[in-house]
This record gives C-alpha cells, structure tokens and sequence, in this order.
C-alpha cells in the first residue's frame, strides 16, 4: 500500500515541477502558493519514504555481515532498527489514510460539557488531560488557548489548538460526543453517574486564508485572566474575548502574557471559524467531514467510558474496544484513532460510490 502511495506521489511530484517552473506561475499568487506547498508537501513524503528504504538496506548489509563473521554484536543494534523502522512505516500507514483536503493543518479543538454541572465539567477536564498527555506523547506542539473554570471543580470549557502535521486529520477522529458511566466521587450515595462531553475541532486558517473581516462587525471585550478556583492569573484586563455580530461567533483567548497576543490569537481562533462556517454554507458535503451535529446527550456518543461496574472504552462507530481504560485516559489512543481513520476511510469510499 505504502509502495503504491509513493508512487503516485512521485508522478504527482513530476507534474507539480513542472507546473512549478512555469513563468507565469506567480500571476495567480493564490495558485502558487498551494502549488509550492503541495510541492513541499511530496517532496518531504518522499524523501522521508526514501530514507527508510536507505536504513532498510542498511540494516540488512549489517544482518549479512553479521552472519558471515558469525558475531552476535550486531544483533542489538539491528533489533533497534528494525523497532525504530516499523514506528517510521506505521506513522506512514496511518497517514495514509488521511486524504481529506484539511487533514494535515493544525486542529483547534473545543471541549464543552453537557447536562450534569459538576459531574460534566470533572468529565471536560479528564478529557482535557487525556488529549494533552496524548499530544505529547505524539510530539505535537499544543497551546492552550481558553480555559474556563467550573464553579466548584472541573472546567465550563476549554479550546486548545494541536501544532504538526496531520493535527487535524487525526483529532478530526474525536470529534464527538463522549460518554463516561462511573461511581461519582461527588454523590456521597456512591451512585452510578452518566456524564456527557462534546468535543469540536476546525482546521487552523493557513495564512493563505482569504477573508475579509470587517472591524465595524467586531465587538472586542477585555477581561482580567482567571485559572482554576477562580484565582487570578495576573492583574491586567489581558484576557481578550471577540464577537463577530453578524453570525454571533465568539472566540476568547486569555493564555498568552499580553492582550496583544491574546487579541491575536483569538483572530487566528475566530478567522478559523468562519472560513469552516462559510464552507459549510457552500458545500453541502461538509457534513461528511465534520460529522452530523448532535446534542451533547443519550444516543449521541460516538465513544463511551465506562469506570463501573466494569472497565472499557468502546468506539460506536468502529466497534473497537479495550479494557486497559487507564492507558485510555494516559492518553494510549492511537489504536482508536487509527481504527477510525479507516473507518472514515472506508465511509468516504462509500459516499463516492453513491455519488
């Protein structure tokens, strides 16, 4: 599969330098610049599929030297390898299977709780955690960009953006509602509770994102920065909220150090959402990307979390599921996402069809 990628990467690679080197390239600057990140983009798929071809041979020079000395030596350091090249091929694999126009941007993802007060908001904020631990371990790059504190625990809302490559392709997978069934820690009955959480996400707008956002359309509200309990970050009105009136989008920004950055932040944030509003209205289609809108409740769950009486994650869309609900929510989701990726996969092959 791999094999057959690259080599239509490769052909594609052709016509893109060609179409690169053409004079009037530049006359149409919106063109170029996707033709030149395109063009970057095979181009570093390439030469990334080529290396490990390179460190495959060398491993296997290395494995006949070995056995024509009859020394052991080499074994470790081949074992490594081989360990090192099946993570690069399964990073590769699981890329693969993104094609979506979008997949590779950043994600700016939202958190929000459903029905439930404390309960929902604890549930927003262990997720929160979840994906932050599964950022790093996945060598993301992640800003928190807006946290708002529940009243006695957990957190209102939260919005983050993930940095690097295939961001939005692989958060598109969470994309949801979440479910959790567990012994509250706040029933003092020790009851049973079901606490629901959505979570959104939109690609980042590039710099090439053409909008035009009037200023006479904004409202820009400036507020004092608070964390968890309600404790002030700092003294300053820092924090920097922004309605866009005509659709009623709001975007809040108050991680950065000044309002400034706050206020620039929240643009690139509000920036995002309309672009993803605007598609929406123009391609009807997009629902097949972003998922059908639901209410953070029964029946809508793309994947539950169950603590008690027994212990499991399941996927509804995929059916996978796992026991080991602790590696789940230390950020262990690869398996999942990975099977969802091939789900989509497999759902947009069938809506081409139908088409």
């Amino acid at each position: 599969m791999i094999t057959f990628e690259v080599a239509k990467s490769r052909t594609e690679l052709k016509k893109l330098s060609r179409e690169a080197a053409a004079p009037d390239l530049w006359d149409d600057q919106d063109r170029a610049r996707r033709v030149m990140a395109l063009l970057s983009r095979l181009e570093g798929e390439i030469e990334r599929y080529d290396g490990i071809m390179a460190r495959a041979a060398e491993l296997e020079e290395m494995n006949l030297l070995g056995l024509q000395e009859d020394d052991p030596s080499f074994e470790e350091e081949i074992a490594g390898g081989i360990a090192s090249l099946d993570r690069e091929i399964q990073a590769i694999e699981t890329a693969s299977l993104m094609q979506g126009e979008f997949d590779r941007k950043n994600a700016i993802v939202s958190l929000h709780p459903g029905a439930g007060g404390l309960e929902s908001q604890d549930w927003a904020e262990m997720l929160l955690r979840l994906y932050l631990r599964w950022a790093e371990r996945s060598g993301f790059e992640v800003d928190l960009n807006d946290i708002q504190p529940g009243d006695g625990g957990g957190i209102k809302s939260a919005t983050f953006t993930v940095r690097g490559r295939n961001a939005f392709g692989l958060m598109l997978c969470e994309k949801g509602v979440h479910r959790l069934v567990r012994i509250s820690p706040f029933d003092f009955s020790s009851r049973r509770h079901t606490s629901f959480v959505s979570l959104d996400v939109i690609p980042e707008a590039g710099e090439e994102a053409d909008i035009d956002i009037d200023p006479k359309d904004l409202r820009i509200d400036t507020y004092r920065s608070s964390g968890a309990g309600g404790q002030h970050v700092n003294v300053t009105d820092s924090a920097v909220r922004i309605t866009y009136i005509p659709t009623k989008t709001v975007v809040q920004c108050q991680n950065e150090r000044s309002q400034m950055s706050n206020k620039i932040t929240a643009m690139k944030i509000l920036k995002s959402r309309l672009i993803e509003l605007a598609r929406q209205e123009k391609e009807k289609e997009i629902e097949a990307i972003r998922g059908q809108r639901k209410d953070i409740g029964w029946g809508s769950q793309i994947r539950s979390y169950v603590f008690q009486p027994y212990q499991m994650v399941k996927d509804h869309r995929t059916g996978v599921e796992t026991g080991d609900v602790k590696a789940v929510m230390d950020g262990n989701i690869d398996l999942l996402i990975e099977e969802c990726l091939r789900w989509r996969r497999k759902q947009e092959g069938r809506s081409g069809m139908e088409e």
